[in-house]
Protein backbone atom coordinates (compact mmCIF):
# COMPACT_ATOMS: atom_id res chain seq x y z
CA UNK A 1 0.00 0.00 0.00
CA UNK A 2 1.30 3.15 -1.25
CA UNK A 3 2.10 5.83 1.37
CA UNK A 4 -0.69 8.44 2.43
CA UNK A 5 -0.67 11.71 0.68
CA UNK A 6 1.07 14.87 3.78
CA UNK A 7 -0.99 18.04 3.87
CA UNK A 8 -0.24 21.08 5.70
CA UNK A 9 -3.25 22.71 7.03
CA UNK A 10 -2.57 26.36 7.99
CA UNK A 11 -5.01 28.57 9.62
CA UNK A 12 -5.37 30.53 13.12
CA UNK A 13 -8.98 29.20 14.11
CA UNK A 14 -8.46 26.06 16.24
CA UNK A 15 -12.61 24.75 14.57
CA UNK A 16 -10.93 24.97 11.68
CA UNK A 17 -7.83 22.94 11.76
CA UNK A 18 -9.88 20.70 14.15
CA UNK A 19 -12.25 19.85 11.47
CA UNK A 20 -9.70 19.76 7.93
CA UNK A 21 -7.68 17.47 10.37
CA UNK A 22 -10.62 14.88 11.29
CA UNK A 23 -11.86 15.00 7.65
CA UNK A 24 -8.88 14.99 5.59
CA UNK A 25 -7.44 11.61 7.88
CA UNK A 26 -10.72 9.78 7.27
CA UNK A 27 -10.14 10.10 3.67
CA UNK A 28 -6.40 8.25 4.50
CA UNK A 29 -4.31 11.81 4.22
CA UNK A 30 -1.33 12.82 7.02
CA UNK A 31 -2.04 16.12 8.20
CA UNK A 32 -0.11 18.15 10.28
CA UNK A 33 -1.75 21.54 11.26
CA UNK A 34 0.71 25.23 11.96
CA UNK A 35 -1.64 28.21 13.57
CA UNK A 36 0.90 30.92 11.98
CA UNK A 37 2.82 31.28 8.90
CA UNK A 38 6.66 31.35 10.94
CA UNK A 39 6.08 27.75 12.22
CA UNK A 40 4.04 26.81 8.94
CA UNK A 41 7.34 27.39 7.10
CA UNK A 42 9.28 25.62 9.42
CA UNK A 43 6.67 22.35 9.07
CA UNK A 44 7.17 22.75 5.31
CA UNK A 45 10.93 22.80 5.10
CA UNK A 46 11.03 19.88 7.63
CA UNK A 47 8.61 17.51 7.07
CA UNK A 48 8.07 18.20 2.96
CA UNK A 49 4.26 18.37 2.58
CA UNK A 50 2.74 17.07 -0.75
CA UNK A 51 -0.22 20.18 -0.42
CA UNK A 52 -0.96 23.00 1.55
CA UNK A 53 -4.06 24.20 2.59
CA UNK A 54 -4.06 28.25 4.32
CA UNK A 55 -5.74 30.93 5.15
CA UNK A 56 -4.82 34.47 4.38
CA UNK A 57 -5.65 36.15 7.75
CA UNK A 58 -3.13 34.60 10.50
CA UNK A 59 -0.80 36.05 13.24
CA UNK A 60 2.87 37.61 11.86
CA UNK A 61 3.02 37.09 7.80
CA UNK A 62 -0.23 36.63 6.05
CA UNK A 63 -1.28 33.78 4.30
CA UNK A 64 -0.32 35.87 0.58
CA UNK A 65 3.22 36.17 1.93
CA UNK A 66 3.52 32.61 2.77
CA UNK A 67 2.55 31.64 -0.35
CA UNK A 68 5.14 33.64 -1.56
CA UNK A 69 7.81 32.23 0.78
CA UNK A 70 7.17 28.82 -0.60
CA UNK A 71 7.21 29.35 -4.37
CA UNK A 72 10.49 30.70 -3.57
CA UNK A 73 11.33 26.77 -2.14
CA UNK A 74 8.81 24.65 -4.44
CA UNK A 75 6.00 23.75 -6.63
CA UNK A 76 4.09 22.23 -3.89
CA UNK A 77 0.52 22.82 -4.60
CA UNK A 78 -1.62 25.56 -2.57
CA UNK A 79 -5.22 26.15 -1.69
CA UNK A 80 -5.71 28.80 -0.36
CA UNK A 81 -8.91 29.00 2.16
CA UNK A 82 -10.45 32.09 3.37
CA UNK A 83 -13.80 34.36 4.15
CA UNK A 84 -12.50 37.07 1.46
CA UNK A 85 -14.28 36.28 -1.89
CA UNK A 86 -13.32 39.09 -3.56
CA UNK A 87 -11.60 39.07 -7.43
CA UNK A 88 -8.86 41.00 -6.25
CA UNK A 89 -8.06 39.44 -3.44
CA UNK A 90 -8.12 36.05 -5.52
CA UNK A 91 -5.82 37.66 -8.14
CA UNK A 92 -3.57 38.73 -5.45
CA UNK A 93 -3.35 34.79 -4.20
CA UNK A 94 -3.01 33.40 -7.35
CA UNK A 95 -0.54 35.92 -8.36
CA UNK A 96 1.79 34.72 -4.87
CA UNK A 97 2.17 31.79 -6.23
CA UNK A 98 -1.75 29.75 -5.08
CA UNK A 99 -3.10 27.21 -7.09
CA UNK A 100 -6.74 27.57 -6.02
CA UNK A 101 -8.63 29.50 -3.94
CA UNK A 102 -11.62 28.19 -1.97
CA UNK A 103 -14.32 30.53 0.08
CA UNK A 104 -15.22 29.81 3.61
CA UNK A 105 -17.71 28.59 4.33
CA UNK A 106 -17.38 25.73 2.24
CA UNK A 107 -18.59 22.59 1.54
CA UNK A 108 -15.83 19.54 2.74
CA UNK A 109 -17.11 17.69 -0.64
CA UNK A 110 -16.00 20.47 -2.58
CA UNK A 111 -12.52 21.05 -0.64
CA UNK A 112 -11.71 17.47 -1.84
CA UNK A 113 -12.49 17.71 -4.76
CA UNK A 114 -9.89 20.52 -5.33
CA UNK A 115 -7.11 18.31 -3.31
CA UNK A 116 -7.75 15.72 -5.52
CA UNK A 117 -7.30 17.62 -8.42
CA UNK A 118 -4.51 19.38 -7.71
CA UNK A 119 -2.47 16.27 -6.36
CA UNK A 120 -3.04 14.66 -9.46
CA UNK A 121 -1.64 16.92 -11.60
CA UNK A 122 1.59 16.18 -12.77
CA UNK A 123 4.70 16.86 -15.60
CA UNK A 124 3.19 16.48 -19.37
CA UNK A 125 4.73 13.15 -20.60
CA UNK A 126 5.30 14.29 -24.32
CA UNK A 127 6.67 10.77 -25.20
CA UNK A 128 10.40 12.28 -24.60
CA UNK A 129 9.75 15.53 -26.15
CA UNK A 130 10.56 18.38 -23.46
CA UNK A 131 11.27 21.25 -25.96
CA UNK A 132 7.58 22.58 -27.55
CA UNK A 133 7.90 25.59 -29.88
CA UNK A 134 5.80 27.87 -31.92
CA UNK A 135 6.25 31.09 -33.19
CA UNK A 136 7.56 33.32 -30.00
CA UNK A 137 6.09 30.72 -27.31
CA UNK A 138 8.82 27.66 -25.97
CA UNK A 139 7.96 25.32 -23.22
CA UNK A 140 10.37 23.09 -21.75
CA UNK A 141 7.69 20.90 -20.20
CA UNK A 142 10.36 18.61 -18.17
CA UNK A 143 12.03 21.63 -16.56
CA UNK A 144 8.05 23.67 -16.08
CA UNK A 145 9.16 26.89 -17.82
CA UNK A 146 8.20 28.87 -19.99
CA UNK A 147 9.41 32.05 -22.50
CA UNK A 148 7.92 34.41 -24.96
CA UNK A 149 10.46 36.15 -27.28
CA UNK A 150 13.61 34.69 -25.34
CA UNK A 151 12.02 35.69 -22.07
CA UNK A 152 11.24 33.63 -19.61
CA UNK A 153 7.92 33.96 -17.84
CA UNK A 154 7.26 32.63 -14.15
CA UNK A 155 3.89 30.73 -13.64
CA UNK A 156 2.09 29.12 -10.93
CA UNK A 157 1.90 25.08 -11.53
CA UNK A 158 -1.73 25.90 -12.05
CA UNK A 159 -0.85 28.27 -15.10
CA UNK A 160 1.50 26.08 -16.38
CA UNK A 161 -0.73 23.31 -16.98
CA UNK A 162 -3.81 25.71 -17.97
CA UNK A 163 -0.87 27.53 -20.70
CA UNK A 164 0.25 23.78 -21.57
CA UNK A 165 -3.21 22.52 -22.37
CA UNK A 166 -3.89 25.54 -24.94
CA UNK A 167 -0.91 25.13 -26.42
CA UNK A 168 -1.11 21.49 -27.22
CA UNK A 169 -4.64 22.56 -28.51
CA UNK A 170 -3.31 25.76 -30.23
CA UNK A 171 -5.64 26.68 -33.32
CA UNK A 172 -8.93 24.97 -31.72
CA UNK A 173 -11.65 26.07 -29.45
CA UNK A 174 -11.99 24.36 -26.35
CA UNK A 175 -15.06 24.74 -23.90
CA UNK A 176 -14.70 26.08 -20.67
CA UNK A 177 -16.07 22.34 -19.36
CA UNK A 178 -13.37 20.85 -21.38
CA UNK A 179 -10.37 22.62 -20.38
CA UNK A 180 -11.39 22.45 -16.45
CA UNK A 181 -12.08 18.79 -17.39
CA UNK A 182 -8.10 18.64 -18.89
CA UNK A 183 -6.75 20.81 -16.19
CA UNK A 184 -8.82 20.62 -13.16
CA UNK A 185 -10.57 17.42 -13.74
CA UNK A 186 -13.88 16.51 -13.90
CA UNK A 187 -15.07 17.48 -10.26
CA UNK A 188 -14.71 20.64 -11.18
CA UNK A 189 -16.09 21.23 -14.65
CA UNK A 190 -18.75 23.87 -13.85
CA UNK A 191 -16.71 26.24 -12.82
CA UNK A 192 -16.52 28.68 -15.12
CA UNK A 193 -15.64 32.02 -13.19
CA UNK A 194 -12.61 30.34 -11.54
CA UNK A 195 -11.13 29.57 -15.30
CA UNK A 196 -11.87 33.14 -16.30
CA UNK A 197 -9.73 34.33 -13.16
CA UNK A 198 -6.51 32.14 -14.39
CA UNK A 199 -7.47 33.31 -18.13
CA UNK A 200 -6.82 36.30 -16.47
CA UNK A 201 -3.66 35.69 -15.10
CA UNK A 202 -2.34 33.87 -17.82
CA UNK A 203 -3.00 37.17 -20.25
CA UNK A 204 -0.97 39.53 -18.05
CA UNK A 205 1.61 37.43 -17.79
CA UNK A 206 1.80 36.52 -21.77
CA UNK A 207 -0.04 39.30 -23.95
CA UNK A 208 1.77 42.28 -24.66
CA UNK A 209 -1.28 44.21 -23.89
CA UNK A 210 -3.90 42.14 -21.36
CA UNK A 211 -6.62 44.34 -22.23
CA UNK A 212 -6.90 43.50 -26.03
CA UNK A 213 -5.48 39.58 -26.41
CA UNK A 214 -4.08 38.42 -29.33
CA UNK A 215 -2.70 35.33 -28.08
CA UNK A 216 -5.63 33.75 -25.83
CA UNK A 217 -8.41 34.37 -27.52
CA UNK A 218 -12.44 34.61 -26.21
CA UNK A 219 -14.77 32.12 -27.45
CA UNK A 220 -18.53 34.20 -26.52
CA UNK A 221 -20.47 31.80 -24.81
CA UNK A 222 -18.10 28.53 -25.55
CA UNK A 223 -14.70 28.98 -24.20
CA UNK A 224 -11.10 29.53 -25.67
CA UNK A 225 -8.70 29.22 -28.34
CA UNK A 226 -5.05 29.69 -28.06
CA UNK A 227 -2.91 31.47 -31.33
CA UNK A 228 0.86 31.34 -31.57
CA UNK A 229 0.99 34.02 -34.04
CA UNK A 230 -1.02 36.24 -32.73
CA UNK A 231 -3.02 37.10 -35.93
CA UNK A 232 -6.19 35.82 -34.00
CA UNK A 233 -7.59 33.42 -37.56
Amino acid sequence: MSEPRKILVVDDEPQITRVLRQSLKAHRYDVRTAAETESALDTFRDWGPDLIITDLQMPGADGIEFCREVRKMAATPIIVLSVRGDERTKVNALDAGADDYVTKPFGIDELLARIRAALRRSPVDDGGLTLLEDHDFVIDTAKREVSVKGKPVHLTPTEFDLFLHLFKNRGRVLTHRSILGAVWGGDLTEQTEYLRVFIGQLRKKLEPNASTPKYILTEPWVGYRFDPSGRGE
